[in-house]
């Protein structure tokens, strides 16, 4: 027997991943995109995603759906009542004036290289904590990260 691979596109995966958000504790998916870089790298790291059922803060790594439709894995730079800033750990740029209801999930876990990294974790803490308030020294840290990750 031989199998047909289907592609699906994001408009089509995503809606789906949605309703499954809602109805089981934590949906894995494979990052795709390097806005997340260095904490999540695209094709080797899962993030599980949770459906948000307390309040978001700083911090926090959230997936959300820009008016355009497209959707983003970002961590939350500020959080005020329904509105939002958020920005990926590669960017230099805070993306504002996201509302409460284009966040879908927030991510409580990822899996990297077969462990389980947990919100308590001291890698974890150190991006949601100090990462998030270094932005014009990210770019140069990167590169810095970049070339002793090829050196090695």
């Amino acid at each position: 027997m031989e199998y047909k691979l289907h592609t699906v596109t994001p408009q089509e995966f995503m809606p789906k991943l949605e309703a499954l958000i809602n109805e089981v504790q934590a949906v894995p998916l494979v990052i795709s995109g390097n806005s997340m870089l260095p904490f999540l790298i695209h094709g080797r790291d899962t993030v599980y995603l949770s459906k948000v059922d307390s309040s978001l803060k700083k911090g926090d790594i959230v997936l959300y759906k820009r008016d355009d439709g497209s959707y983003i894995l970002h961590r939350i730079y500020k959080a005020e009542e329904n509105l939002f800033q958020l920005i990926g750990d590669a960017q230099p740029v805070i993306e504002k004036g996201i509302r409460r209801n284009q966040i879908i999930a927030k991510v409580t876990q990822i899996k990297r290289k077969g462990k389980l990294i947990k919100e308590k974790n001291l890698f974890w803490k150190f991006f949601q904590k100090i990462w998030i308030n270094i932005i014009p020294l990210r770019a140069g840290l990167i590169k810095i990260y970049s070339s002793v990750k090829r050196i090695s």
